[in-house]
């Protein structure tokens, strides 16, 4: 259903993952990866995305500093993976979802944000610092900037079983965005991937539906 395409940003060129809906959009998602790249997982859910009616793009976010990384979810893939993360940052990659975001604008949509784990944080920056409603999953390293405020609505879900945000990070969640809405799931991290052994397809089938019941909303 996809297809990679050439993305301009500030941050450096990368390729994006694009999917279209076979209907008239409801509107535009920008698909953040976890640190595992713009992977086959990420471009499926990029593709989920546009068969429930919505254009999404899943830009590439490591590309400025090593393009095509598509990394496994083992010990190797996750070490490598925090690597590059840090090395791109996010002041860089939110310059990549900015420049997916105005690509999508451009292209005459409303424009939200969904990332995971390492993107979960960049979706919730992408709210407060560029103003797009956001849905953020198990976002593991947003607590030192939860005194951003939100610019947007804002979507999060966490696992009540995640070992690594435990339940006092997920209130304070909760103490600084109070406009948000915040579900919990009893699951790990990362259960939304179905190629992790944290999957729970129970939570994850919920976790969509809230998630596109959001972005119809608030992207109409």
């Amino acid at each position: 259903m996809g297809e990679w395409l050439p993305l301009t940003t500030p941050a450096g060129p990368v390729q994006a993952w694009l999917s279209r809906p076979d209907t008239p959009p409801l509107g535009a998602v920008v698909v953040v990866q976890e640190i595992f790249g713009a992977n086959p997982h990420i471009r499926r859910v990029t593709d989920r995305f546009a068969r429930a009616g919505f254009t999404a793009m899943a830009p590439a976010l490591f590309d400025p500093v090593r393009p095509g990384v598509e990394l496994g979810y083992d010990d190797a893939g996750t070490s490598l993976g925090r690597e590059l993360a840090a090395e791109l940052g996010f002041e860089r990659a939110l310059q990549v979802v900015s420049a997916a975001a105005r690509w999508l604008r451009e292209s005459g949509h409303r424009v939200g944000v969904v990332g995971f784990c390492w993107g979960g944080t960049v979706a919730m920056l992408a709210n407060t610092r560029q103003g797009l409603p956001s849905v953020t999953y198990y976002g593991g390293r947003s607590v030192p900037f939860l005194g951003e405020p939100a610019r947007a609505p804002m979507l999060l879900h966490f696992g009540e079983h995640d070992r690594l945000i435990p339940p006092e990070d997920v209130q304070q969640h909760r103490d600084h965005h109070p406009g948000a809405i915040v579900h919990t799931y009893p699951a790990g991290h990362g259960f939304n991937c179905d190629e992790r052994h944290d999957y729970a397809p129970e939570s994850a089938a919920l976790a969509w539906d809230r998630t596109t019941a959001f972005l119809s909303e608030h992207l109409r």
